[in-house]
């Protein structure tokens, strides 16, 4: 081991990590978007410098992306290796090839050049970074997480297992439901439907919903990797508008330059089934006074048309037998008096019960005859905090499963976890009450 290097343990490295962010607290404001300026000596903390295990994201076919936060201004890095004693592995530094990034909260890796439905073991680390101007840094040395973490890349030849949870909205007895749930059950993948927050305004704010969760559930995302699909909440607050500098945007190849912007869109094959993902946006009109003329989401949801159009004809959707895609709000509703959101100019009026968006009429009129097209056979969705299950009709050939809220105490709405597993030639779709482990839906699409 280098000199400068040391191992921390899983114990140490969870308690010294959360001592550690509490040393930097009152760090300049420029820590609290991760950025270093000025030529001032940033304060060293004393303690772990890794503050949080590695949350696996973005999963692809040869690509991945691992975060985790850091107590102080420090270059994180993964190293990775087919083989689980690590022979062989290759260290991928946060930033990339030139420059690498310094940051004092967090730490962005992007594995490239994998090998589709392949099994890899990895670790992470950071070196801590002085930081005292231009020409005064200093590097004080490697801090190496002790625990081997491992995961599998996705592809045809990968194994047809994934899950899907929704509306957590930072509440503790809910996260700790489905995150049991998840433990039992070991998908694939994982995609977090919308809604992970409520409203989030700094980095720490995201830290404590995206990396740091749950206390009891450190190492959530660690070997299972998640795919995050914006829910509207998910659009409020100052730092939403830089999430993706902690929760990645997709890897910029897998889509034409025109739609670089769709950062949280997806398509992926999982064994025999193709995963789509889309983004529904705000449940409030543009025109609506409350989004104060800041919010463009017909222009994204007119993007992401053209988007979809092009990517279900991807051999990744074409060749595969199941097609899924997943979207926060609902794209169908039978009740009459629930919002359609396209009231305009301000979402009101008396024949709805509520002056935002309850389902999407307007994504169902532009993605709907595409996913019918493509042979879109399940859309699961969330956002009413109940489940329901809506067969296919007229208007929607698909059948939607929309999933539950995050109350753990009412007997009427509870926490889901939706499960789908390839059986033979079929896909299994199970519905999990994750508060009480009972099985309320199970259907075969």
């Amino acid at each position: 081991m280098p000199k400068n290097e040391f191992v921390i343990g899983r114990r140490q490295f969870l308690a010294g990590g959360i001592a550690a962010v509490a040393a930097v607290a009152a760090a300049p404001a420029s820590a609290a978007t991760g950025k270093t300026g000025g030529s001032k000596r940033r304060p060293v903390a004393s303690g772990a410098v890794i503050a949080s295990a590695p949350v696996l994201q973005n999963a692809a076919e040869t690509t991945i992306g691992v975060s985790f936060a850091v107590s102080s201004d420090a270059s994180g890095w993964v190293e990775y290796s087919a083989s689980k004693s690590m022979d062989g592995a290759k260290r991928i530094y946060s930033g990339g090839a030139g420059l690498m990034d310094v940051n004092g909260k967090v730490a962005l890796v992007r594995l490239r050049g994998l090998s589709p439905a392949t099994k890899y073991y990895y670790r992470i680390g950071a070196d801590r970074i002085e930081y005292g101007g231009g020409y005064k840094i200093k590097n004080l040395g490697s801090e190496v997480d002790g625990k081997i973490h491992s995961f599998t890349t996705l592809g045809s030849g990968a194994r047809g297992s994934f899950c899907v949870i929704n509306d957590t909205h930072e509440k503790k007895p809910a996260l700790d439901a489905v995150f049991r749930k998840l433990r039992e059950l070991k998908p694939s993948v994982v995609v977090w439907n919308g809604d992970a927050s409520n409203v989030t305004e700094t980095i720490d704010d995201a830290i404590g919903v995206f990396l740091r969760p749950h206390p009891g559930h450190p190492e959530y995302a660690s070997d299972t990797p998640y795919m995050f699909i914006n829910g509207n909440h998910d659009f409020r607050g100052r730092f939403n508008r830089h999430l993706g500098d902690l929760m990645m945007f997709r890897e910029p190849t897998e889509r034409a330059p025109e739609f670089a912007e769709l950062g949280r869109n997806f398509v992926q094959r999982l064994g025999d089934v193709a995963l789509i993902g889309l983004d529904t946006g705000e449940d409030k009109l543009d025109t609506n006074p409350k989004s104060a003329g800041i919010f463009r989401m017909r222009e994204y949801r007119e993007l992401q048309t053209r988007w979809l159009a092009e990517a279900v004809k991807s051999d990744a959707v074409a060749s595969a037998r199941h097609k899924v895609a997943f979207c926060h709000i609902p794209l169908f509703d039978p009740r009459p008096d629930e919002n359609p959101g396209d009231v305009a100019p301000d979402d009101s009026d008396p024949r709805y019960k509520h002056p935002w968006a309850c389902w999407q009429r307007t994504c169902a009129k532009m993605w709907g005859p595409i996913l019918e097209s493509a042979g879109v056979r399940l859309l699961v969705t969330a956002h009413q905090h109940a489940y329901r299950r809506d067969n296919p009709g007229k208007g929607h050939p698909w059948m939607q499963l929309v999933g539950g809220g995050p109350d753990v105490n009412s007997g009427k709405t509870f926490p889901t976890v939706i499960e789908g597993r390839v059986e033979g030639e079929r896909l299994v779709v199970t519905v999990h009450d994750a508060r009480s482990g009972r099985i309320v839906d199970k259907v075969s699409v």
